[in-house]
């Protein structure tokens, strides 16, 4: 038997009003019948005329008004999916799975094939992936490239419920479930308008000769003027085949603007204007180079001249012969393949001597805080500093953590010692409570906040100064008030040691210090053989007025039988990578002081091996891998260690990895380096 079906909605609300109406009628002349007889049986005939009328008007009209309306919706609904069929947007449903239930035209135009009816769109689209289809209540948008065009594609969750509880025309019945609609909006065009406003945009870019006043001395004087004439010709001609306008500021400075289309290709060739200036030769002995910060990704000139101003300071302070691309947040750097001049002149001491002291003059407390697992130059440093604070009349104070063998007799040493504050050393955190907003930090030999003996109170300080030796990376600390970053400084001893001579007060500094100042020194120089020279020795010379005994320095540095064994253990584990890296690993056995100090100098033993460039040791340790790099020169072994987290000086660097897969890590280098071997960085 068939399920009669019955019409529900307004429409049938709408063809039974008229008979409502005459049952109130018929209410109305009951009412009147019983105040007036002969009124209300007027009103009550009417009533009941006006009933039947409706009544039949009802019968004979619903088929023909039902079946107009069916017509109309049938209509209503071909014009729709005509409509939708010939839309100019490639538009279509699908189910839940992806296979595709209906789609007009222009989405089989697409595909070029007659029908995809039933197929499935991920089979049709390999970009579309199955996590495509999760969505809540805001539709999902993607990117898609299909035939050399890009497409945005739009997901959309259609439920059968809400569609028919929402309807307003005669419904038979309700149903349950969902499909999804999608449809595709051709993008390629913006994107290509996209990237030619992009590659149109200006670039800014500032050069600075790094050894200009070093190279002139070294060239005759009637040379001079060609010798500069011909690095100017140099890079007008590299610039101007990028349609670049190059301005000279000074005699050492240059002004670049270009379109960023041409950015690519200078970072194919790696700026090559770093070597061919090198090349420029008037009987120069030292070779000349630049540094060339670049800014682009700014919202205005301005920006792009501002991030042009930090790459060219970060290109400065690694050390210069590179290039420092800055696109916003993100920095590229090029080059760096020579060491950094040492700078004779000291007037940069005095000057920064000055600027420190007119800093924690107006302070009240002063806090120093070195690198984390602190050794013998970040404490010497930070003993050093502590003394001038004290000249000037300063409370200072000494953050430690975790430290090496020989660090901890220093420490056990001051503690020990008469006429210092029992306050002398504090913890992290017991110097993030004292901490007041009148205070400030000294940051020695280190200038990363994460790198810090507690990063947190970098964050806290309401002034920071930062004295270090290495190389800059990407995340150095940006709110210092004073920031003295030294490459051709041997050591931050060697610089604290500078700044001391400069102070206007008299810095008297007791033997302990003096040595404490010393031993940084040695222990960053490998016994005054490597990154020395003549102020290095100088600041030795100085340490060993004020009373530093040498020998009891060195006796600071004698090793346990335990930590030899182990050294020679990492050492006899080596193996030789491409005939010039020595690669070995060092696993701690619990009976070291410091682990990490054992592998730093397992690594400059291997550099003894004849032939090896560059050698690498990697220790697990508290869920991290340390790794130290260590070469002779020829190799940049800072870049290698930047591209996991890492830094330090081109022929002495490190960094730490978290997780304790050492074969993971040791093969990425090994990759890394085979990488820049192909490309002629190594």
């Amino acid at each position: 038997m068939k399920n009669k079906k019955k019409v529900k909605g307004r429409i049938s609300q709408y063809l039974r009003t008229p008979i409502y109406w005459d049952f109130f009628w018929l209410i109305v002349s009951a009412i009147i019948l019983l105040c007036d007889c002969r009124i209300g049986l007027f009103v009550l005939g009417c009533s009941l005329v006006y009933l039947v009328v409706s009544a039949i008007l009802y019968v004979r009209f619903k088929p023909g008004i039902l079946k107009s309306l069916v017509n109309f919706g049938t209509q209503y609904g071909l014009m729709q999916r005509r409509m939708l069929y010939e839309l100019d947007i490639p538009y279509g449903l699908m189910d839940e799975s992806g296979k595709i239930l209906w789609c007009n035209q222009l989405v089989q135009d697409m595909l070029e094939e007659e029908s995809i009816k039933h197929k499935n769109i991920m089979d049709l689209f390999p970009d579309i992936k199955p996590e495509f289809f999760h969505m809540e209540e805001e539709p999902n948008e993607f990117q898609i490239e299909h035939q050399d065009k890009i497409y945005k594609i739009v997901l959309k969750e259609i439920s059968f419920k809400e569609s028919l509880e929402s309807a307003e025309f005669p419904v038979l019945d309700e149903g349950e479930g969902g499909i999804i609609s999608f449809y595709f909006i051709d993008e390629t065009q913006i994107q290509q308008l996209e990237k030619e406003t992009k590659d149109e945009k200006t670039v800014i870019a500032n050069i600075y000769i790094d050894n200009y006043d070093e190279v002139l001395q070294d060239v005759e004087s009637t040379k001079r003027t060609l010798l500069v004439a011909l690095i100017d010709r140099r890079i007008n001609i590299y610039f101007s085949q990028y349609d670049g306008i190059v301005r000279k500021l000074e005699n050492d400075k240059y002004f670049v603007m270009f379109k960023t289309k041409y950015i690519s290709k200078m970072q194919t060739n790696k700026f090559a204007i770093l070597d061919d200036v090198k090349n420029v030769n008037m009987g120069n002995g030292i070779p000349v180079t630049i540094s060339i910060g670049v800014g682009m990704g700014g919202e205005t000139l301005q920006d792009s001249y501002e991030l042009s101003t930090t790459a060219i300071d970060m290109a400065l302070a690694r050390g210069g012969d590179q290039a420092v691309l800055k696109d916003g947040n993100r920095v590229y750097y090029y080059g760096g393949k020579t060491k950094s001049v040492e700078k004779n002149t000291r007037v940069k001491s005095r000057v920064k001597a000055t600027i420190f002291r007119d800093l924690i003059e107006t302070k009240s407390d002063i806090y120093i805080m070195g690198h984390h697992i602190g050794d013998n130059d970040s404490f010497g440093a930070s003993i050093g500093m502590y003394r001038i604070c004290k000249t000037i009349g300063k409370n200072a104070h000494i953050v430690v953590g975790e430290m090496g063998s020989s660090v901890k007799e220093l420490v056990d040493t001051f503690k020990e010692a008469e006429g210092y504050e029992e306050d002398l050393f504090l913890t992290g955190p017991e110097a993030e409570e004292r901490m007041g907003k009148n205070d400030a930090l000294i940051v020695v030999d280190v200038s990363r906040a994460g790198y810090t003996e507690h990063p947190q109170l970098v964050e806290q300080a309401q002034c920071i100064i930062v004295f270090d030796h290495h190389r800059q990376t990407s995340d150095v600390i940006e709110n210092a008030q004073l920031s003295y970053i030294e490459l051709s400084a041997s050591s931050a001893s060697e610089m604290v040691v500078e700044i001391m001579q400069y102070i206007k007060e008299t810095v008297k500094l007791t033997k302990m210090e003096a040595e404490a100042l010393y031993s940084g020194i040695m222990i960053d120089t490998n016994n005054f053989t490597d990154r020395t020279g003549v102020r290095t020795f100088e600041a030795a010379a100085y340490l060993r007025k004020k009373g530093a005994d040498i020998t009891r320095v060195r006796r600071m540095f004698r090793e346990d039988m335990a930590d030899y064994k182990a050294k020679a253990k990492a050492i006899e584990n080596a193996e030789i990578f491409q005939g010039e890296f020595a690669f070995s690993t060092y696993i701690p056995n619990g009976h070291e002081e410091s682990p990490t100090v054992v592998g730093a100098q397992a690594a400059n033993e291997l550099l003894n091996v004849r032939n090896i460039k560059a050698s690498f040791v990697l220790t697990p340790y508290n869920d991290q891998i340390y790794i130290s790099a260590r070469s002779l020169g020829k190799i940049n072994v800072q870049t290698l260690m930047e591209d996991f987290g890492g830094g330090g000086h081109m022929n002495l660097a490190g960094a730490q990895v978290k997780g304790n897969d050492l074969l993971a890590v040791m093969n990425q280098l090994k990759e890394d380096i085979n990488r820049r071997i192909e490309e002629g960085d190594l």
